[in-house]
């Protein structure tokens, strides 16, 4: 009698259900501390970078941090996301994207945007009751009208992303990113138009630059199973227009600097003032995002264990949100002296 060959499984046809881990315990924790880390650096890191300066604080500067993070956060994800699903598109127009952020995150813009409006009504300090609220003055301050186009530009935001045509929200979200670069810059400044251009470009290139690299994790990991080399195509595609992206973050970077701190003041700037302070401490953080983001283009240019290269990029989303986290806690240092 012939012998009978054992039972053998059948093959799981390629884009196949296969039934995923949940996510442990640890992944949660690590996206709390995260969370915690990122709503510390705005409400405490202003005054540690006041200490011993001299320099006083504008009332409430930390709650205005922490305001501008949200703020910047929104603006970052949204932004992002259209970029990410442009890409994603380009890669391969037929895979399903992974759900959106884009219905939620705007809202949580408008209230920062609404909350930092509030600030500006009551004299920008921090206002304890409504009655200290001047809202009808608002549309009477420059500060104030770009603060309203801000609350309105991630309402509209909000709205457009629940139409037919979510890409439609850059439009408002270019209103914000106006407005902000328009704030960042008061009109008796020197050259405050050539200030605000400098922001303009520099905020719009992060927010693609961060909120891009999100999407496109998002989306990766979405793929994991029925198309990963997709997944990997997308990283590499990402990766070639980030790497224009931190050129032109760096070029404006260095410019806003020396408007603020001529060449012959700014090493002494870094470590006396505030300002100079947090400076220097985002420029090291983008060096570490810098370097994660080579470790990964460099594991990507390999045949083989291209997907050793999500690992720097989830290590840079990480210190990308600590950088949104201090650069929004250094719009509320008072500016530099110029001598």
């Amino acid at each position: 009698m012939s012998s009978i060959p054992p039972p053998t499984e059948a093959p799981v046809p390629v884009g196949a259900d296969v039934p995923l881990r949940r996510p442990g315990a640890g992944r949660a924790v690590a996206v709390l501390a995260l969370v915690a880390v990122a709503a510390l650096i705005p409400l405490l890191g202003p005054r540690a970078a006041l200490e011993g300066t001299g320099e006083a604080a504008a009332p409430g500067v930390g709650v205005i941090a922490l305001l501008r993070t949200v703020l910047f956060a929104a603006l970052c994800v949204q932004a992002g996301e259209v970029f990410g699903r442009f890409l994603a598109r380009r890669v391969d127009p037929l895979r399903e994207p992974p759900a959106t952020w884009s219905a939620y995150v705007p809202w949580a813009g408008f209230a920062a945007a609404l909350g930092l409006a509030s600030v500006v009504a009551s004299g920008n300090l921090i206002p304890h009751s409504m009655a200290a609220l001047d809202i009808g003055g608002l549309g009477g301050t420059r500060d104030g009208m770009l603060a309203l186009v801000e609350v309105n530009g991630f309402l509209f935001a909000g709205l457009c992303a629940r139409t037919r045509r979510p890409a439609t929200a850059l439009a408002p979200l270019s209103a914000v990113a106006v407005a902000e670069a328009l704030r960042a810059h008061p009109a008796a400044e020197d050259t405050a138009l050539l200030g605000s251009g400098l922001t303009l470009i520099h905020l719009t290139c992060a927010a693609l630059w961060v909120g891009g690299l999100v999407y496109v994790l998002r989306t990766t990991h979405a793929w994991r199973t029925s198309a990963p080399e997709a997944g990997t195509a997308l990283l590499g595609r990402y990766a070639r227009v980030a790497a224009l992206l931190l050129a032109a973050i760096t070029a404006t970077g260095v410019c806003s600097t020396l408007r603020r701190m001529p060449p012959g003041t700014v090493v002494d700037q870094l470590t006396t003032t505030a300002y100079g302070r947090a400076l220097l401490a985002k420029v090291l953080l983008v060096a570490v995002v810098a370097g994660l983001a080579l470790a990964a283009r460099l594991r990507l240019r390999r045949a083989e264990g291209r997907e050793r290269a999500y690992a720097p990029a989830r290590a840079e989303v990480v210190v990308l949100a600590v950088v949104v986290a201090v650069s929004a806690a250094l719009t509320a240092l008072p500016v530099p002296i110029r001598w």
